[in-house]
């Protein structure tokens, strides 16, 4: 059998309606607003899998999040479902001008600053300040580091090569280092090192995110060797000194 957008509609207005689910009953936009972060990371992880069946799986949760939070705005009267599908329509048509009007555009990269300038009309915003200050703070830093460095960068606030941006790393790595000597704004100046870090990877065409998640996962392959080989020779982690976990660390490196 298979099922609408509308069946998902009235499956989630049964669960919150009369003789419904009392767990969905009582949820609320607040509390279950974590929720939608979590089933969008979830998206992603599916989509990086290639795997059209878990694609679909998970994009439906995601889905679901977004009819569960307009079946709450239906009944407090804040918004509905159609309100959620308008809005959407009418900043495509809206954002697309070569596509629903007269507006010609040579390649996508015009594309793309056609899509900037409007979202700065929409937002009333007059500065390049001003389009910082709308990057939500509920972003990963990382990735909000980018977009707001690369709202500078258009207006030439920027550094010509990585190799430049690169110099501020290790300025912002010596400024740190007399930060924990001192024991003062430590916090601060791992923050400018982090953020130069950003610059760095952005002006190489890396997304700092994905670098630092490849990186985690790297991390976690060898440190599983250590593990293991800690194991085969009889000893555990905590028996060992940082020298001799550092050997297997070392020996890990060749074991992809």
């Amino acid at each position: 059998m298979r099922y609408s957008f509308q069946d998902l509609i009235d499956i989630i207005a049964r669960l919150r309606g009369e003789g419904g689910c009392p767990w969905d009953a009582e949820q609320t936009h607040q509390s279950i607003k974590k929720n939608m972060i979590e089933e969008a990371y979830e998206a992603t992880e599916a989509i990086d899998s290639g795997i059209g069946a878990k694609m679909a799986d998970e994009l439906g949760d995601l889905l679901l999040q977004i009819v569960f939070h307009a079946q709450i705005g239906t009944e407090v009267g804040e918004f509905t479902i159609e309100d959620v599908t308008t809005a959407v329509c009418e900043k495509m048509i809206r954002r697309h001008p070569h596509v629903f009007a007269d507006v010609v555009v040579a390649d996508s990269d015009e594309v793309l600053v056609n899509w900037e300038e409007i979202k700065k009309q929409e937002n009333g915003q007059r500065t390049t300040t001003e389009s910082m200050a709308t990057v939500s703070r509920y972003l990963p830093a990382l990735m909000r580091a980018s977009k707001v460095q690369g709202k500078a960068a258009k207006v030439g606030f920027d550094w010509n090569t990585p190799m430049e941006a690169l110099e501020k790393v290790r300025e912002e790595a010596d400024e740190l280092s007399v930060a924990l000597s001192d024991k003062s704004n430590i916090t601060e100046e791992i923050g400018d090192l982090l953020f130069a870090a950003v610059n760095t990877a952005r002006l190489a065409g890396v997304d700092a995110e994905e670098a630092l998640t490849a990186a985690t996962e790297k991390f976690i392959r060898r440190f599983s060797f250590v593990e293991s080989a800690a194991k085969e020779n009889g000893k555990a982690l905590q028996e060992m000194t940082l020298q001799e976990m550092d050997l297997l660390w070392e020996e890990s490196k060749t074991n992809k």
